[in-house]
């Protein structure tokens, strides 16, 4: 007699490890149906407006690394410099120069390399930038602080107050949010017993693409595009009969408005207001207002809400930033987060090695 065994179900595929949980965290916790966004303990609201250092500093002690001095931006090696001279001489962008340039950077420990990696970030930004547009660089000033050095170093005037709050602002909102795709690439990589620069460099790789860095640019364009408050109902409604995204708005995590969005909006506000056009947010107001109103007339109940990016480049365009200068931006806020994963990830001792379900041809 023979016994026929039971076909095995076949195993679940989590395509891009969708709804599968990789770690437990301290740094930060993303509730997409209550639109809310905390932060090592703390409501991103409450971080807004302070130093960048200090958000740093909190996202490190969460992860276990706690009683280090406080960043601050950082000088770069001679190898650094050249690099990034020859980088901006053959036309390289400013990702792929921070990706070649934070490869340059070493240290014989983890405290030494977060610090390194967090204070070279703006630095080597800044740097490329100005090489770039033929100008020499610039070595941070001691008396300034974080934020303040950037805008600084790009642009070689002392920043205004307020220019240096919606920097710092800007920064907080982005230095860390879940586990997302260069996260994890920076703790896969630190997991295997690697150096930080290594995991970091992978991260900043991560950013590159399209899906996940973004490209807060073009909602700023739509509202250039669009030039007078008057203009908008037309225009916008023109897009959505033709299938077009609005950019800007719609979230694949938050289902109502992006926490991010209204501290964003609340710093280009009080921006504006001190140091910049003030009818250039007025219009953006107009604009994100005719945007939310016909998404809900063309695709009710969708729950499309104004995101990050519209406010990103609001803010971004405000402080005087090119829109190529919008994504290795982040990657300075986000470096905090980075660097806080890995030492969190070292902590574990765990490998990260998810498993496969071989599909393919099987021999005869």
């Amino acid at each position: 007699m023979t016994m026929q065994s039971q076909a095995q179900p076949a195993p679940r595929v989590h395509e891009g490890l969708e709804g599968v949980l990789a770690a437990a965290t301290r740094l930060s916790l993303v509730d997409g149906e209550r639109g809310e966004l905390i932060v090592a303990g703390k409501r991103l609201e409450e971080l807004a407006g302070r130093p960048f250092e200090h958000t740093v500093a909190l996202l490190w002690k969460a992860a276990g690394a706690s009683g280090a001095a406080p960043v601050r931006a950082a000088a770069l090696p001679d190898l650094t410099l050249a690099l990034l001279r020859d980088a901006a001489a053959a036309g390289a962008g400013s990702m792929d120069a921070l990706r070649m340039a934070i490869g340059t950077l070493t240290a014989a420990e983890d405290a030494e390399a977060a610090h390194l990696l967090v204070g070279s970030c703006p630095t080597i930004v800044a740097t490329h930038a100005r090489l770039a547009a033929g100008s020499e660089p610039l070595a941070p000033r001691p008396d300034l602080g974080f934020a303040a050095n950037y805008l600084y170093m790009l642009s070689g005037a002392e920043p205004h107050p307020e220019q240096v709050r919606g920097l710092d602002t800007y920064l907080n909102t982005v230095a860390d949010h879940g586990l997302n795709a260069s996260t994890f690439t920076a703790r896969t990589i630190v997991s295997t017993g690697a150096d930080f620069v290594s995991a970091v460099t992978g991260a900043v790789g991560a950013l590159k693409g399209p899906l996940h860095g973004g490209a807060p640019g073009p909602a700023l364009d739509m509202v250039f595009e669009i030039g007078e408050a008057s203009r908008a109902d037309r225009y916008l409604r023109r897009k959505l009969e033709r299938g077009e995204r609005l950019m800007g708005f719609g979230h694949r995590i938050y289902k109502v408005r992006d926490p991010r969005a209204d501290v964003l909006e609340a710093a280009a506000a009080r921006m504006f207001a001190r140091t910049g056009d003030a009818r250039l947010y007025e219009l953006a107001r107009a604009v994100e207002a005719a945007a939310l109103r016909l998404l809900e007339e063309h695709k009710p109940g969708r729950r499309l809400a104004t995101n990050v990016e519209f406010y990103t480049a609001l803010l971004l365009h405000g402080l005087g930033l090119d829109t190529a200068l919008f994504t290795p931006t982040f990657a300075i806020g986000r470096m905090a987060g980075w660097t806080a994963h890995c030492f969190e990830q070292r902590a574990s001792g765990r490998l990260i090695r998810p498993q496969s379900v071989y599909v393919g041809a099987l021999p005869a």
